[in-house]
């Protein structure tokens, strides 16, 4: 497809040396998931948020969470107004496209509840009604794995909210010598589609087809998670229904009208892996490969 085409191309152009990551970004946003990066500081998670908002023409807010973050510096919360004498509500920064929650794992469990609700319901309770998030609305998290001091780990029960966990990593020589030459490093992207544009490619990734086969076999991998006896428990239907609304959207992003085995199996450490914990402590994405080469496409 040639918008999707010309999004990757001007993602790539910002975020140097890895289309894949960016690929996965876009296709986590397009599939109504939310994204969650694992990574150190510095590696471009801010550049990418930034990046993904400015190219979809959409509104884009940050927020750093803390130990002393609440709820309502999230969500917003009812102020009185002297001059009007009523009471008003004051939005948060949660009413947006496009949320960088970074450092997620740093606010306490009672404000991390607070976001992944929102991102599960796409809608915050205000005064006993609910009030709707806009749309799209997409959740990118941050954690630095290996800064434990001072955190609250994510529960898996919350991890399970996020459709895609990834790694940007480090770039290439060749990529950051790139990156270390150019004069301006601060460069943005411009929009290239618009909030209903968006919107009409998520339903366009809705209509993707879906055979038998594929449905066929990853139920078949779904129920391999959960009786091969090498994972604490297996993967659940809403990790099956996410991950198959993933491939759709990759087979939209790549111009195709149906999914493909492929799909399944490049996505299945992304979507899947971070849901499940080997019994051993071994790489649950090394096991989930382990499972695809075992399993074939009836």
């Amino acid at each position: 497809m040639q918008e999707t085409s010309a999004l990757l191309e001007q993602l790539d152009s910002v975020i140097l040396g890895n289309p894949l990551a960016t690929k996965l970004s876009l296709v986590c946003l397009l599939a109504g998931g939310h994204l969650l990066i694992e990574d150190i500081p510095g590696v471009g998670k801010t550049t990418l948020s930034h990046a993904l908002a400015n190219s979809l023409g959409l509104p884009f807010k940050r927020m750093q969470f803390t130990s002393d973050l609440l709820p309502t510096d999230i969500i917003g919360l009812t102020i009185y107004d002297v001059e009007s004498k009523k009471f008003h509500f004051k939005r948060g920064p949660i009413f947006t496209s496009i949320l960088l929650a970074d450092e997620i794992n740093r606010a306490t469990p009672k404000s991390q509840s607070a976001l992944l609700q929102a991102m599960e319901e796409k809608q915050v309770a205000v005064e006993g009604r609910q009030v709707d998030l806009p749309k799209p609305f997409f959740v990118i998290a941050t954690q630095n794995p290996l800064e434990q001091s001072g955190t609250f780990p994510l529960p898996e029960s919350q991890l399970d909210r996020f459709l895609m966990r990834l790694s940007l990593g480090y770039p290439s020589a060749e990529f950051e010598k790139k990156l270390l030459k150019r004069e301006n490093t601060t460069r943005l992207s411009s929009a290239l589609v618009d909030q209903h544009k968006v919107m009409a490619m998520i339903e366009q990734v809705d209509a993707i087809h879906v055979s038998e086969a594929i449905i066929d076999y990853l139920q078949s991998l779904l129920e391999k998670t959960r009786t091969s006896g090498r994972f604490v428990s297996g993967l659940s239907p809403r990790a099956g229904l996410q991950w198959l609304q993933a491939a759709k959207s990759l087979a939209f992003i790549e111009g195709r009208q149906a999914v493909l085995p492929d799909d399944i199996k490049l996505l299945a450490s992304y979507t899947a892996a971070h849901r499940l914990h080997c019994n051993d402590g071994a790489s649950a994405s090394d096991e989930l490969k382990l499972l695809i080469e075992q399993t074939q496409v009836l």
